[in-house]
């Protein structure tokens, strides 16, 4: 018993540990969505664009990361099944960390022209390398340290990084923006949240020197599978999951497309809608999307733990179906033009959300073998955030352009649904016959 409560604790605090790095890491990648929305339109683009032109442009630069995003699993995920979670992890991390830094140091249009956005374009596409890779590393060590009954609690601390970033994203920006006046915040006070990603770098010299022992554990390295096994996947996981795994890869990535769309459509587009749309403040929506993603954290946790109970199906597919129904209430709310009423639109989605996200790293987990499980969950998660979130706000401008309503966005959303719905029921099958 002592040895297996020390080995419970160990495997806690390397979950703490991915939990803490994913959190910064997704702080990178979500303060790009909002400077997204709300900066680079101004300033990374000719000035004579219209609002609507400009925007589009700053959002296709927001897809180019998800664009990137299942490249960056399959190179990582390939690392990471071979030489381990670990290296993979914080190779992830520091690409992140000095992308980030140098979109902060970044000149604007005005001062290099077209070479403004084709650099940002650029730093954006590093970014999306380096998310494709860190979920897989933080999600397995989290994972692979757990015992068998919680895997989907210890899981869920990985998710956890994504509200935790969003939070720490829309902080930075509410506070920059509060102790700036607007044209300096323009100038140089956006600046400040991309610089400061430099400490994602020292994280990872910290997770590198700390955790060892989950590198080493014989559910994570390769030489723990059987022998065909190893010899495939040491020639090349990717390899073998494309091969063998394709279908569970393909229904993977569906079924992660309905969480990455409401989600996205929640923390990006609805701060634009609302603000130029609505004529809202920016504060009351930044807040608005804080405080939802602060309350997903508890959910996050909550689902996981009820997905090593009742099966991560069950939850799953509960959270695709209600998150489905209220996207038919999340833009009527906003049009109110209340803070209360956006404050229910936005937080009531992401915990939905949660219902979805938070048994997903256990779930994907354990769709594949374990000497090729980097590749194969990185594969189905990136490819499902390329369909799912990279284009949802793209998506949903035009939608808008269009139609001049957003009953067509809430459709779109409700489609995305169902297919992540029909998706996790066809992986049923999948997960019963999975390694374990």
């Amino acid at each position: 018993m002592p040895d297996t409560q020390a080995g419970d604790d160990r495997g806690l605090k390397i979950a703490v540990m991915a939990s803490a790095g994913a959190a910064v890491e997704w702080y990178d990648f979500f303060i790009y969505g909002t400077a997204a929305a709300l900066v680079f339109p101004k300033l990374f683009f000719p000035a004579d664009l219209p609002p609507f032109v400009a925007l589009i442009a700053s959002f296709s630069t927001f897809a180019v990361g998800f664009v990137a995003r299942p490249l960056g699993g399959m190179v990582f995920g390939h690392f990471g099944d071979v030489y381990g979670r670990k290296r993979a992890l914080v190779v992830a991390m520091f690409v992140m960390g000095a992308s980030t830094t140098l979109i902060g140091l970044l000149p604007t249009y005005a001062q290099i022209g077209v070479l403004a956005p084709l650099l940002l374009v650029v730093m954006r596409f590093a970014q999306g390398l380096a998310v494709g890779g860190q979920w897989g590393g933080a999600a397995l060590l989290a994972i692979e340290s757990a015992p068998p009954h919680r895997r989907g609690f210890y899981g869920s601390f990985v998710q956890v990084g994504v509200p935790l970033g969003v939070v720490l994203a829309n902080s930075v920006f509410l506070v920059v923006s509060a102790l700036t006046a607007e044209d300096s915040f323009m100038r140089w006070g956006w600046r400040i949240g991309f610089v400061a990603s430099v400490i994602l770098i020292l994280i990872g010299y910290v997770m590198h020197r700390s955790v060892e022992e989950a590198v080493h554990r014989e559910d994570v390295s390769p030489s723990a599978a059987p022998a065909a096994a190893r010899t495939a996947a040491t020639r090349s996981p990717l390899a073998e999951v494309l091969v063998n795994h394709w279908r569970t890869v393909l229904l993977a990535g569906g079924a992660f497309v309905a969480n990455n769309v409401c989600f996205y459509i929640a923390i990006t587009y609805a701060i634009a809608y609302g603000s130029t749309t609505v004529g809202m403040s920016r504060d009351v929506l930044l807040a608005a999307v804080m405080a939802g993603s602060a309350l997903m954290i508890p959910v996050l946790l909550a689902c996981g733990a009820a997905s090593d109970r009742f099966g991560r199906r069950g939850v799953f597919l509960v959270g695709a179906a209600l998150s489905g129904l209220w996207a038919f209430a999340v833009f009527p709310l906003l049009e109110t033009g209340s803070g209360v009423a956006v404050f229910v639109a936005i937080t009531v989605q992401l915990l939905f959300v949660s219902m979805m996200y938070g048994p997903q790293a256990a779930l994907f987990a354990e769709l594949f073998p374990k000497a090729i499980r980097y590749s194969g969950a990185s594969l189905g998660y990136q490819i499902g955030a390329v369909v799912g979130g990279g284009f949802a706000p793209i998506v949903a401008t035009a939608l808008f352009a269009r139609y001049a309503s957003s009953l067509p966005i809430a459709i779109y959303l409700a489609v995305m649904c169902a297919v992540s719905f029909i998706s996790v029921v066809l992986l049923g099958r999948a997960v019963r016959s999975s390694a374990k």
